[in-house]
């Protein structure tokens, strides 16, 4: 029997709350998606000018770093023509995300969930999600 690590609504609380101070900070409306160590929806917010086609991108960047637990951003720069993961972003339904914005969210070394933010430049969305993940943890991925 296994013994799995979730995060729950608190914890995403946190997270959300730290991702959206930055994104405060850096003057971006930015969509957060929290997702658990499956890589399932746990919390979402859209805030005042997040965009509509960043819902779904947000939520594909948690799912993807929590998936392959690592950042978005780093499976982005595999993901060039003639790199290993190159064309990895077309397979699950098309919901791999190569772009950054999604980090996953550690606990004692453990991936136990992910965050993904979009409606910035890829390096404003990575920058707002390691802001969350940081709010929750000190664990660096």
């Amino acid at each position: 029997m296994l013994n799995i690590q979730r995060l729950d609504s608190s914890d995403a609380a946190v997270i959300i709350s730290g991702a959206r101070a930055k994104a405060i900070e850096i003057g971006v409306p930015m969509c957060i998606a929290v997702t658990d160590e499956s890589g399932n929806l746990i919390a979402f917010e859209r805030m005042d000018g997040g965009k509509i086609t960043s819902i779904n991108l947000a939520i594909d960047k948690s799912y993807t770093a929590t998936g392959i637990q690592k950042s978005t951003q780093a499976l982005g720069e595999v993901n060039q023509p003639g790199m290993p993961a190159h064309g990895i972003a077309s397979t699950l339904g098309g919901r791999m995300v190569a772009v950054g914005g999604g980090v996953p969210i550690l606990s004692d070394g453990v991936v136990v969930g992910g965050i993904g933010v979009s409606s910035g430049s890829p390096a404003q969305d990575h920058d707002v999600a390691e802001a969350g993940a940081n709010a929750f943890s000190t664990d660096q991925p």
